[in-house]
């Protein structure tokens, strides 16, 4: 069953935000991604949004692949975690996929299928740890696709900056230094830029030769990477970023409040002075943090009020305090245009990313 609380898309903030990308690295050509169903917009429209004006389109498995040549998008798509079975690499020569490979299984998987992938990535670990092989193997892995046959119209390679949103973390230099050392003995493109990369200024890998793609994930949705400091950099609309979700919830019921009253569960916040509270048709079962504590900003009515005690179900409190007209039916926006969804995910104590990709379906699109 739909509630009242809503989700409107802005698919020209998609655009606008990967134009952003593309000034950030000059000339590079962009995969954008668009994994976990387009960072929590849905995956098809995120396609829609972006397909014309990308490169390429990058998902994180095979199925995702599938669904996007299913919908008709036949541009290149970059598949990142690559095919975990037999079934997934002949679907990998079907749908003409660019899989990324990581793990010797896939080169096992590979030899099984007996077929020959035409373009491949091969994914690096220059410390992330995560996924990738180790750069001392990359000659084997390289002759082995070689020699089957893999690669023949490009074999491509990747890495994964494990601290790109702290641009001066020393991890980053080993990382660059370790995946330019590998990759130069070898013809192809490269890449290394995710957002963080990119607003780091890595678009090319911290290196001048081979052609580098960038990856642009949350930066299109219209936030800036995890952690990235709000003293050091801006965010949201302040930083050129234009978001691609507005969530907004009524205002169901207002209730007076007296100096010492309390509100909600545990009645962990107090009223020290006489004001109103505002109930907000919006709770955890809808995707908003259980866990974001009083102080969290929403808008009302284009001003900044903060949430008061604990969020319910599907209800949350705001102190109406200062805006004195707010009644109920005025929307309530939670992030989106007018509030930065990285400035509620801070107050909250979690990331951007969280909060995108977790919004229930239950909510309805809005107008």
């Amino acid at each position: 069953m739909r509630r009242a609380a809503s989700i409107q898309l802005h698919p020209e903030a998609l655009r606008h935000n990967l134009s952003v990308a593309r000034r950030l690295a000059p000339a590079v050509p962009m995969w954008s991604v668009i994994k976990a169903e387009g960072y929590g917009h849905g995956l098809l429209w995120a396609a829609q949004a972006l397909a014309d004006d990308s490169d390429g389109l990058a998902v994180s498995q095979v199925c995702e692949a599938r669904a996007l040549r299913a919908a008709g998008f036949e541009g290149a798509l970059l598949v990142l975690q690559g095919p975990r079975d037999l079934s997934e690499v002949h679907a990998c020569t079907e749908f003409d996929l660019q899989p990324v490979l990581h793990h010797s299984a896939q080169l096992d998987h590979l030899e099984a299928a007996s077929v020959v992938l035409p373009v491949v990535w091969i994914k690096l670990n220059t410390g992330m740890n995560r996924l990738g092989f180790e750069p001392a193997q990359a000659p084997k892995v390289a002759t082995r696709l070689q020699a089957a046959g893999h690669g023949q119209g490009g074999l491509h390679w990747m890495t994964h900056m494990a601290c790109a949103d702290e641009p001066e973390h020393p991890q980053n230099a080993r990382q660059l230094d370790a995946f330019a050392t590998t990759v130069a003995a070898f013809p192809g493109h490269r890449s290394v830029a995710n957002s963080a990369a990119l607003f780091a200024g890595w678009g090319r890998g911290g290196a001048a030769a081979g052609e580098y793609w960038g990856r642009p994930g949350i930066m299109l949705y219209g936030a800036h990477p995890a952690s990235v400091p709000a003293e050091h950099l801006p965010e949201g609309p302040d930083g050129d970023l234009r978001p691609a979700m507005t969530v907004q919830a009524p205002i169901i019921a207002t209730q007076p409040l007296a100096p010492g009253s309390t509100v909600g569960y545990g009645a962990t916040w107090t009223a020290d002075a006489p004001g109103r509270v505002g109930i907000v048709a919006m709770g955890y079962a809808d995707g908003y943090p259980r866990h974001a504590p009083s102080g969290t900003p929403v808008l009302v009515n284009g001003e900044l009020c903060p949430l008061i005690g604990r969020v319910s179900m599907d209800m949350l409190a705001v102190d109406l305090s200062g805006v004195p007209a707010a009644q109920v039916g005025d929307r309530v926006t939670l992030w989106g245009e007018g509030l930065p969804v990285e400035r509620v995910a801070r107050a909250a104590g979690t990331i951007s990313y969280e909060l995108l990709t977790r919004v229930a379906d239950r909510l309805q699109p809005g107008n």
